[in-house]
């Protein structure tokens, strides 16, 4: 069933390549343990920090990537993808990009076949993630090549999907809703709080509640607040004591959430 999927673990790679060395490589490159042989980085210090904790071999020249890996990890930032891909035309293996956003043919030319490996969360370098909660969607251009990626996937987490690359876009799109607006609303609020001598943390509790919420009943049943009762008299006052970037936020969400709810 898809999101349970749990491919045979003999079939895994038995040697992987990491290229890259930012918050998605260093956790993925961790979860991987043995099986990752060698990690290539455009900052060489980055390559052999993220080696060393890995046990890998550090690598700063791609003409050094091993030809015998049976699968290439590109986790790289979207812009980097298809340069990279151009210097590595004609290798062997199966390729994968781990871009939410990216097509999986910005390898075409690169591989006996390519594809995509795209861990949906959020990842700090310094900061620890449950790997086995993860959710992964893959793609690939052969059938060999999707269940690599899914059994690559099964080494830390149970949670695999098949996603091409219209939905994968949907997905992402979704994910920055979710977590990156979400957060930047954080952020405002902290900045808000600050003002009062307080920040984020003493709103743990409302933040945990509404995530509950969202989790248990949905986040349309779980809406509340000025806007969503139709109080059009607190939202002015709100915005009457607002500066204009933030004024103009509250208003187009509040706008946005009237909409939904009232019309």
């Amino acid at each position: 069933m898809e999101g349970t999927l749990r491919p045979d673990a003999a079939c895994a790679p038995g040697r992987i390549v990491m290229l890259g060395s930012g918050n998605v490589a260093t956790h993925l490159a961790k979860a991987l343990g043995p099986r990752l042989v060698q990690v290539w980085s455009r900052n060489y210090d980055n390559a052999r920090s993220l080696a060393e904790a890995t046990g890998a071999e550090a690598i700063e020249n791609l003409d050094d990537i091993a030809t015998d890996a049976d699968l290439y990890i590109l986790s790289v930032s979207d812009d980097a993808i298809a340069p990279l891909a151009s210097r590595l035309k004609g290798r062997h293996g199966v390729w994968a990009h781990t871009s939410g956003s990216i097509a999986a043919d910005a390898l075409d030319g690169v591989g006996d076949a390519h594809g995509v490996f795209y861990p949906l969360q959020t990842f700090s370098r310094n900061v620890d993630v449950d790997m086995s909660q993860v959710p992964l969607f893959v793609e690939a251009t052969t059938p060999e090549a999707t269940i690599m990626l899914e059994n690559t996937a099964a080494i830390f987490t149970n949670h695999i999907y098949r996603a091409d690359s219209e939905r994968r876009r949907k997905l992402h799109i979704a994910a920055v809703f979710a977590c990156n607006f979400a957060n930047y609303m954080w952020l405002k609020a902290d900045s808000l709080l600050a003002e009062e001598g307080l920040d984020i943390r003493v709103f743990a509790p409302l933040i945990e509640a509404t995530l509950t919420k969202a989790m248990t009943t949905g986040p349309e049943a779980g809406q509340t607040g000025p806007a969503r009762r139709g109080d059009r008299s607190v939202i002015a006052s709100h915005e009457a004591m607002l500066g204009d970037d933030d004024r103009e936020i509250y208003s187009m969400l509040s706008s946005s959430i009237l909409k939904h709810f009232h019309q």
